[in-house]
């Protein structure tokens, strides 16, 4: 119901001003008054955001849409939070139609948009579609956006989608002249890579140990020679992984809408796989610059995280990933935003044991060694090393291991046995009503339910960690493994062989 106080000439529309994965709700009021001609934006808005000013002008124009020789005025409210992006074209355009009287003004009222125009009214995909289409379904309204993004914004299912190609058409929509049809979901069908395990020759230990890693969301360190398998490896991992369960996809996808990475016009199942060079900087792996902007590690969220040539990266950008490793989430702070992104990933990282990488070759290992392994392995901090709950020494392969015939399950039987093992954690953490999703997640009292050992199991574990001088989370993420060894042999209790196996994944290089 239309304000009887408020003027014939103001008009209002609703859209959106992104904080992290926050849709932070924005009221785009427009007021034509008395006055010399002028148009002007105010409510703390960047350059972007200013030019919409002549975007919507000559959009106008170009549709034989004159303004009047008035005073117009936009105002984006809250005046206080900052306004980036050139999403807030459409917004202002239907304000400004609203308070025009071409459109109703009701309808306007009752919308939410983004979408940015070019200068003959067609509309331009931008980022954000998705988290905007949550605010809308919140807040009880129509999303009206750009045809390319109606395939992901209508993914939400929360509220009804209207994407057009131009401003003629959402005209058009509101005026009931040429409705348009809601927007379908979309959703993206990756194909799988085609890279099969059988085809990594020998390496069965640790085509052993991405299975787990894969089944529980473990971290796995390798570390190896060059040319041992290590990258033919972490290339297969992502077919052995189960598609994203629906909230895991609207999760992960939130955070790629804002980094304007679904371009392909709807959401996708498949898990993320991100690889970033050893020379990314700490705002490109962690989040931040100019609009703290999420990172590897979260776009990474739900998925993989590989960091080849580990020892490589900047030591301040390793220590920087201790703390999103364990809390799942991490805190881009600057001056303007503080922005917490989630990232909950698998790690997957991947060394030579020293510079020249022949540390384990007596015929090629220079002069330096053993020391010269020590020097490179130790750039990764030991707390940093504790953190990986799977490490293994991966040997060199001969030239004659390649004439072997392939040996070892394939991919499809590997990722058979990861979705089974998978599917027995869900069930037990949904029966018990935890929020953790793998056993990875668990910890305190539900690690200690869910992967209480046997009596020798224990025996075990406990002369291991006086033996070998565990930490205390070194000690649980034995039993995290171990519990994911049974899951993947489908038995309920963790017995002294999981217990076992899981210690040979935990010792290597003398750092427990």
């Amino acid at each position: 119901m239309l304000d009887a106080t408020r003027p014939e000439s103001l008009a209002r529309t609703y859209t959106v001003a992104f904080e992290g994965l926050e849709a932070r709700r924005v009221e785009v009021q427009c007021a034509i008054t008395p006055g010399l001609p002028a148009f002007s934006i105010v409510g703390l808005p960047d350059r972007a955001v200013g030019e919409a000013r002549d975007r919507v002008r000559t959009a106008l124009s170009t549709m034989a849409i004159a303004l009047p020789s008035k005073r117009v005025t936009i105002n984006l409210s809250p005046a206080d939070l900052p306004k980036e992006g050139s999403h807030f074209d459409l917004p202002i355009a239907m304000a400004l139609l609203g308070a025009l009287g071409i459109v109703p003004r009701e309808r306007v009222e009752a919308a939410m948009s983004l979408g940015e125009m070019s200068l003959d009214g067609s509309l331009v995909p931008v980022i954000g579609a998705l988290p905007t289409a949550l605010a809308a379904g919140e807040d009880g309204r129509a999303l009206f956006c750009p045809a390319a993004c109606g395939a992901e914004a209508a993914w939400v299912g929360a509220t009804p989608v209207f994407a057009g190609r131009t401003l003629a058409e959402i005209i058009g929509h509101l005026t009931d002249r040429a409705p348009l049809p809601p927007a379908e979901p979309g959703e993206v069908l990756s194909q799988r890579s085609g890279k099969d395990l059988r085809e990594v020759r020998g390496q069965e230990r640790a085509k052993r140990a991405l299975e787990i890693a894969a089944a529980g969301r473990h971290h796995f360190l390798m570390v190896g020679a060059p040319g041992s398998g290590k990258s033919m490896l972490a290339a297969r991992l992502p077919d052995l992984l189960p598609p994203l369960t629906a909230a895991e996809a609207l999760e992960t996808s939130m955070i790629h809408s804002l980094a304007g990475l679904l371009d392909e016009g709807g959401i996708s199942r498949t898990r993320p796989y991100r690889a970033p060079h050893h020379t990314a900087s700490m705002p490109a792996i962690v989040g931040g610059g100019r609009h703290a902007k999420p990172g590897e590690i979260s776009l990474a969220h739900n998925g993989v995280l590989f960091l080849d040539e580990f020892p490589e990266y900047p030591r301040q950008v390793l220590e920087t990933l201790r703390q999103p490793i364990e809390t799942g989430d991490v805190v881009v702070a600057r001056a303007n935003a503080h922005v917490t992104y989630p990232c909950r990933f698998l790690l997957l990282a991947a060394a030579n044991p020293c510079r020249c990488g022949h540390l384990y070759d007596a015929d090629q290992a220079c002069g330096r060694a053993p020391l010269c392994g020590e020097d490179y392995l130790g750039r990764i901090s030991s707390p940093l090393m504790d953190r990986f709950d799977l490490r293994l020494e991966v040997p060199p392969v001969s030239f004659t291991d390649l004439d072997l015939p392939p040996s070892g399950d394939d991919s499809a039987t590997v990722a058979a046995r990861i979705a089974a093992a998978r599917d027995r954690q869900t069930a037990r953490f949904e029966a018990l009503g935890a929020k953790a999703r793998v056993n990875a997640d668990a910890e305190g009292a539900l690690l200690d339910q869910i992967a209480e050992p046997d009596a020798e199991g224990r025996d075990m574990l406990i002369k291991a960690a006086e033996r070998f001088r565990l930490s205390a989370r070194g000690y649980h993420r034995v039993l995290r493994v171990a519990r994911t060894i049974a899951d993947l042999e489908g038995v309920d209790a963790v017995r002294m062989p999981h217990i076992a196996e899981a210690l040979g994944f935990r010792l290597i290089a003398g750092k427990n």
